[in-house]
């Protein structure tokens, strides 16, 4: 594996996250720079995507740099039954990075075995999404002034959903408190939990969205429920409407509380909360910009300062 890679959240120390952090936030102000002249980034996504892959795309173009890669696995060699192993070592021939969203676990982890160009997780089915990570904490950052000793509440699909899990891993280092609040078919699994204890990090489960645990929260993290992840969708209908954010929930919030949200936003948090100040989740898909122009930048060993 390239040592430059970022699979999972845990490829990286706690000081290379504060770091990527500071980095990105010397890209929010000045996005524009010729840092990838040259360089050439291939964008393969075997699942779609709308934000993270427009996103890197954007932070590769800002930079300089130049893009190649499919969004729809469909118009891909791997339709014509072409393995994973293949499409990478093909596609290593012409690039200096390579950023690939999958729909199997693993999948990112085994790109990197087969390639010495460094790969970037963009999300491997509910595993690992570190990029949506790093953007999470430079939002938590920048809204809290800090990352230690915080209360989080993670909301909804807290077994498929891959941004909660890689949160939790990076959080480890910085004294967390967690609430999870999910239904007992979507809550939090136990190998999450099970890192909470090894860390001494506290955390409640609750089934109930309730005004106590949201006016205790200084991060109030919602997630949709994934319809993919399903395979009966009969589940998915029992499941899919349970948590949802109003407005006049936040009315005795913290001042400093932020609601972020991953996206695509369905029926989690309604619209009135969009004007709320304590609504956050589209400044937070901002600066997705920032965090993936450094986490790119690290991966092909530039500096940016």
């Amino acid at each position: 594996m390239n040592s430059k890679s970022l699979v999972s959240i845990d490829d990286i120390s706690r000081d290379e996250i504060l770091q990527l952090l500071e980095s990105a936030r010397h890209f929010e102000e000045n996005p524009n720079r010729r840092l990838l002249e040259g360089k050439v980034v291939a964008t393969l996504f075997f699942e779609p995507s709308t934000r993270t892959r427009l996103s890197f795309e954007t932070a590769v173009n800002r930079l300089g740099g130049r893009v190649i890669g499919f969004s729809d696995a469909s118009t891909s060699s791997s339709a014509k039954g072409e393995t994973l192993k293949d499409t990478i070592k093909m596609v290593s021939n012409y690039v200096d990075l390579i950023v690939m969203r999958h729909y199997l676990e693993g999948a990112a982890r085994y790109a990197t075995e087969v390639t010495d160009v460094p790969v970037i997780n963009a999300g491997d089915g509910a595993n690992q999404h570190p990029s949506q990570t790093m953007l999470d904490l430079y939002s938590i950052y920048k809204t809290q002034g800090k990352l230690e000793d915080l209360t989080i509440t993670m909301v909804g699909d807290l077994k498929y959903g891959r941004t909660v899990h890689s949160l939790i891993q990076a959080m480890r280092y910085f004294n967390p408190t967690f609430h999870f609040v999910a239904c007992e078919e979507l809550r939090m699994p136990d190998e999450y939990k099970d890192l909470c204890d090894r860390n001494g990090i506290k955390y409640t489960e609750h089934t109930d969205f309730s005004p106590e645990v949201i006016n205790a929260s200084d991060i109030l993290y919602m997630t949709r429920v994934q319809r993919e992840r399903f395979t009966d969708i009969m589940e998915y209908e029992k499941v899919k409407n349970l948590y949802t954010l109003r407005n006049a929930m936040l009315a005795d919030a913290k001042d400093n509380l932020r609601v972020l949200h991953p996206l695509p936003r369905i029926t989690e948090i309604d619209q009135d909360v969009d004007d709320n100040p304590k609504a956050y989740y589209f400044d937070q898909a901002r600066n997705g910009l920032y965090a993936r122009q450094a986490i790119i930048c690290r991966a092909l060993g530039i500096e940016n300062a």
